[in-house]
C-alpha cells in the first residue's frame, strides 16, 4: 500500500511516516535531501542527525533523486524523505530557477511521470511505499518567483503522487488526518 504523508513544517510527519514502518525488517529510506558535504549548512546537519538517530540502525538507507529506482531496485518497505527537497534539488541541479516557467515545469513533469510510473509499476507483493511532502498549498502566497514556482511545481508532484497512494495523511500540529 502506497500512503502519503504531508503537513507543514516541524508538523511531525517524518516522525509519522517512520512509525508506519518501525515494525517491519526489510525498509530503505530514500533521503532525497541536500548532500551536507557538498553543501555545508549546521542547522541542516542537525536536522539530518535527528533523524538518523531516530531510526533503526537496521533500515537501508538511499541518498539520491533516483527515486523510481530505488522503489524498482528495493522489493520491501521504501520511506522516501521528502518531495520537497526532491523538486529543490532536481532543480537545483540543472540550476533553473532563472529559466523560463515552461522549462521548469517540463522538467518536473517529466522526474514526476518517472516516480508515478515507478509506483505504478511496484508489485502488489512488495512492501509498502511512505512518501512524505510538504503542504505548501495552506500558507501565503510567496512574493518571490521561485517561492511561487516552487509552491505551484510541489503541489502538483504532490497531487499526482497522492493519486497512486491508497491513503494520505495529514500531520497537523503533530496529530494525524487520514483521508
Amino acid at each position: 500500500m502506497n500512503i502519503l504523508v504531508t503537513g507543514g513544517v516541524r508538523s511531525g510527519k517524518s516522525h509519522h511516516a517512520e512509525t508506519l514502518v518501525a515494525d517491519l525488517d526489510d525498509v530503505t529510506y530514500v533521503a532525497t535531501g541536500p548532500d551536507e558535504a557538498a553543501e555545508p549548512d549546521p542547522d541542516w546537519a542537525e536536522r539530518l542527525r535527528l533523524h538518523r538517530t531516530r531510526r533503526p540502525a537496521h533500515w537501508g538507507l538511499e541518498e539520491t533523486l533516483a527515486v523510481g529506482k530505488v522503489l524498482d531496485a528495493h522489493p520491501g518497505a521504501v520511506l522516501i524523505d521528502c518531495l520537497g527537497t526532491w523538486v529543490t534539488r532536481l532543480i537545483d541541479a540543472r540550476a533553473l530557477w532563472d529559466a523560463p516557467g515552461a522549462e521548469v515545469h517540463a522538467m518536473v513533469e517529466t522526474e514526476t511521470d518517472s516516480l508515478v510510473a515507478a509506483l505504478r509499476r511496484r508489485p502488489a507483493s512488495a512492501g509498502p511505499v511512505v512518501v512524505v511532502t510538504n503542504e505548501v498549498g495552506l500558507g501565503v502566497i510567496p512574493s518571490h518567483r521561485s517561492g511561487a514556482l516552487f509552491r505551484d511545481l510541489l503541489g502538483t508532484v504532490n497531487r499526482r503522487v497522492a493519486q497512486e497512494c491508497a491513503e494520505v495523511h495529514l500531520v497537523v500540529a503533530g496529530r494525524v488526518l487520514k483521508l
